[in-house]
């Protein structure tokens, strides 16, 4: 059973015929491997898998890429069922929100207060509304969410958590392309020579996780990366930070243990985002 689902009574009848553990993916469409990961990991804990493809304009800022945002259905929908999606939900602006703009929204926790939360405002908020609300729609048991948006992720662990969701958050690590860049719709962006231009931005993490394992100090992990970016051609550098995984606090500068790198930079016109894992040795 292969369904497309574009209404909330067609998803509800996909659903009525599910029996079991149901799983779901929740992308915004533009779907590569990194989307097909999540949806192979819950498949493997799940006796049927839901995706999602919506791009949720609440959590885009007036000035970012709404109405230049990847679209491809036709192509999702195949990507999606062939590699384990029961049931791809695509519903229209006006189906999630049929009323205009919600009038309830769900603010998020601290852990969505400092970077992406104080560039994008509002962005984590449209985000966790749209996670409520297709947790509402869908049922699962099981959710799956990439790591690549790692902040994202610590959000919505911290939502799920606050407010006692029945449902598991499943982590799905990174998928890279052969040359380490991270995969992400916004690729499509780039063009050849900022695509290769992007390559610094895992490069960095790299750099930084060899001086961790130097033995280096916190403040001299983060800003091996952050020295690299800043002179790497064709790179605007936003931020790079090592915070604590779950909470996104600042990772203590005399601190130790398992932390994470998170940056953000533009690439031409392209805001990419990537992060990498971080074991601070002690001193």
């Amino acid at each position: 059973m292969k369904i497309l689902a574009r209404t909330r009574a067609e998803l509800a009848d996909a659903l009525s015929r599910l029996e079991g553990r149901r799983g779901v993916v929740m992308t915004m469409g533009a779907i590569h491997e990194g989307h097909l990961d999540l949806v192979r990991a819950a498949a493997k804990v799940c006796d049927h898998l839901v995706a999602t493809v919506f791009v949720n304009p609440l959590q885009f800022g007036p000035s970012e890429d709404l109405d230049a945002y990847p679209r491809d259905l036709e192509g999702d929908f195949a990507k999606l069922t062939g590699a384990g999606a029961a049931v791809v939900f695509a519903p229209s602006v006006a189906e999630m929100y049929p009323h205009g703009a919600p009038t309830t929204t769900i603010q998020p926790g601290s852990a969505g207060a400092p970077l992406e939360g104080a560039r994008r405002p509002g962005h984590f908020a449209g985000v966790c509304t749209v996670v409520i609300k297709l947790l509402g729609l869908t049922r699962p048991d099981v959710a799956a969410f990439g790591r690549k948006d790692a902040q994202q992720l610590a959000v919505i662990g911290q939502l799920v958590e606050d407010l006692d969701l029945p449902v598991e958050i499943l982590p799905v690590p990174i998928r890279r392309e052969e040359d380490g860049l991270a995969m992400s719709s916004r690729n499509a962006y780039l063009s050849e020579v900022e695509r290769q231009q992007a390559l610094a931005l895992s490069a960095s993490l790299r750099l930084a996780q060899q001086a961790a394992a130097r033995g280096e100090q916190a403040d001299d992990v983060a800003a091996a990366a952050r020295s690299f970016l800043q002179v790497a051609p064709g790179v605007e550098l936003e931020y790079a930070e090592l915070v604590d995984p779950k909470s996104f606090e600042p990772f203590p500068a005399d601190g130790a243990g398992a932390a994470l790198l998170v940056l953000a930079a533009r690439v031409g016109t392209t805001r990419l985002i990537d992060n990498a894992e971080i074991e601070v040795l002690a001193r």
